[in-house]
């Protein structure tokens, strides 16, 4: 388990990123783009990979990381459930989403 606090604090201490509001979430933002958003209420952090990257991530019938199921989840976006998500996932996939938005300005 790892608490919105520790997810928004991971998320801020990347170079460059800035925070806003999106909607009923918070949104992490490299180079004006965003890489994951944070919802307290729901306890899940959103990140926004590509299509290869969710794979790496999220194996079949997870209920900690997968796909949102939507259009959105086609491209790559995905999901966290902070409740039963370890410290060192979230970090990990947040780093990847950040390293992904970074580079492609």
């Amino acid at each position: 388990m790892i608490s919105p606090e520790e997810v928004k604090k991971c998320a801020l201490s990347f170079e460059g990123t800035d925070e806003k509001p999106h909607f009923h979430r918070i949104a992490f933002t490299v180079n004006k783009r965003i890489f994951a958003t944070l919802s307290y209420e729901d306890k899940t952090v959103n990140l926004m990979f590509n299509p290869q990257l969710q794979v790496l991530f999220c194996p079949p019938s997870s209920e900690v990381i997968f796909p949102i199921p939507n259009g959105w989840g086609k491209k790559g976006a995905t999901t966290i459930n902070l409740d039963k998500a370890t410290k060192k996932l979230v970090q990990s996939a947040l780093q990847e989403a950040y390293k992904l938005k970074k580079k492609n300005k």
